[in-house]
């Protein structure tokens, strides 16, 4: 069956499209090694076996502010994957002395000038993009800008067949490009792979667990994940003061409970990102109110733009147990080292889908891992 193909088997049997190749972008270093060294691992049986799959390459940057991009090898008739984090604000640049965070729009323009660099040398070019650059503006009212359709149709016109990405905040953006390759990939295996390891005693039986959606617009991968493990699903209505609007939005008036009781329930919360973390933490002191047991909950791009305080003190106060995000983006140094946060490592994953691609082998089996998410369950 397809979804029980090994990479080993990928490198050893159908013929590779072209010579693979790795650009990857500062921000994404420790990710981009992690995924070359489960390729370089899979090939190194093969004849494609090679120390590394990266090739270097650097944006220098002048004092003045502006920048070029630089591939230092040759990438003629390459299979290259660009490997983007738009969201490491931990990346720095010197502008008239002063020193400046970049930006997702700094990172963006970055990718494009190493495209640039490749100089329509290759023989194909896939960009792996987990955080989509401005896909959290997916709707247009009056006079606004759509970022992410743009940036989309820029790559598109840049030569870019493939782009993929992980659980966009709306995956119809995908409409901005219809003829262009778009993955919207849901690390869900991997997810419940890290919760049973981290608590493996924890109970998913339909009596003593949950699935709750934060809002109407998570219902889809909370959906999935209580149909995997066959438990009840309850969900939060966010009811908002459309009177008013502060910091660009209007704001959440309560969070409304729709569903059958959580008391004595573990409940397990799944959302795309946790930003400031506010809504997470007020659905969690209200379920607490509920009288719910433990809370897990999960954001695939956990970037807590306000701090780590209230979660410290949500995880002393016993109302949260623990949160889980992936290494799809930057995660401070202070983040990795609480006791409450648990990382999700989706670098093998990624390796899978490049390994694929680059073998021109169908991803519908590794898009949906139903399979290994029974035979997980099944092993408990």
């Amino acid at each position: 069956m397809a979804g029980h193909i090994e990479a080993e088997d990928i490198f050893n049997g159908k013929d590779r499209v072209a010579p693979l190749g790795l650009i990857v972008s500062e921000g994404a270093r420790e990710l981009g090694a992690k995924i070359d060294a489960h390729l370089t691992s899979w090939a190194a049986s093969s004849e494609h076996s090679t120390d590394t799959f990266i090739v270097g390459s650097e944006c220098p940057r002048f004092s003045s502010g502006d920048s070029k991009g630089l591939i230092k090898s040759t990438i003629r008739g390459n299979d290259l994957f660009f490997i983007v984090d738009m969201g490491n604000y931990s990346c720095t640049y010197n502008l008239f002395g002063q020193k400046n965070c970049m930006s997702p729009d700094d990172h963006f323009q970055d990718l494009k000038r190493l495209i640039q660099a490749a100089g329509g040398k290759a023989h194909r070019i896939s960009v792996i993009m987990p955080l989509l650059y401005g896909g959290r503006q997916h709707r247009r009212n009056y006079r606004e800008s759509l970022d992410c359709a743009m940036a989309l149709q820029e790559l598109t016109h840049m030569g870019v067949s493939n782009i993929v990405t992980f659980d966009a905040h709306d995956a119809r953006v995908h409409n901005a490009i219809p003829l262009t390759g778009f993955d919207n990939v849901m690390p869900t295996y991997q997810v419940l792979k890290a919760l049973f390891h981290a608590f493996p005693k924890l109970d998913i039986s339909r009596d003593r667990f949950m699935i709750i959606s934060p809002d109407e617009g998570a219902m889809n991968r909370n959906m999935y994940y209580a149909s995997v493990l066959g438990v009840d699903l309850g969900m939060f209505y966010k009811r908002r003061d459309y009177s008013r609007v502060v910091n660009g939005r209007n704001p959440i008036v309560a969070h409304e409970y729709l569903g059958t009781s959580v008391e004595g329930k573990d409940v397990f919360i799944a959302d795309d990102i946790i930003s400031s973390g506010d809504s997470m933490l007020d659905i969690a002191y209200e379920l607490k109110k509920q009288k719910a047991n433990r809370i897990f909950s999960y954001a695939t791009y956990a970037i807590f733009t306000n701090g780590l305080d209230a979660f410290d003190k949500a995880y002393r106060d016993g109302i949260i147990s623990g949160v889980f995000g992936t290494n799809l983006t930057y995660r401070s140094e202070e983040l990795r080292s609480r006791e409450w946060f648990h990382e999700v490592d989706v670098s093998k994953y990624i390796a899978y889908f490049i390994a694929a691609i680059n073998h021109d082998i169908s991803v519908s089996a590794i898009i949906d891992p139903h399979e290994k998410i029974k035979a997980l369950l099944a092993s408990r």
